[in-house]
């Protein structure tokens, strides 16, 4: 092959490419509105991360107005402090 042809291969496989994002673009189309609830998920937990008050005043407001959601929270503090507990004992170890 000369470098005529392949400068020539070079470009049909070019446009071949350009053609082919083309298509697969189309066929995502019907997609966008899941990548775009998927992205303001994302920011969602983002600001979360961003404001854990927001977090905290959320559940103190469920224990306070749900007897059940306290026996709830209860058990899990118990468990994150045990978690917690066996996480530094292993640390030290």
């Amino acid at each position: 092959m000369n470098t005529l042809e392949l400068a020539l291969a070079k470009q049909r496989l070019q446009l071949e490419a350009a053609e082919q994002r083309a298509a697969l673009a189309r066929h995502l189309e019907g997609l966008h509105p899941l990548f775009a609830a998927g992205d303001q998920a994302l920011a969602g937990l983002q600001w979360l991360k961003r404001h854990p008050e927001a977090v905290v005043g959320g559940v103190a407001f469920l224990a306070v107005v749900r007897p059940g959601v306290r026996r709830m929270l209860w058990r899990w503090l118990k468990r994150a402090l045990l978690a917690w507990r066996f996480w530094h004992t292993l640390g030290r170890t």
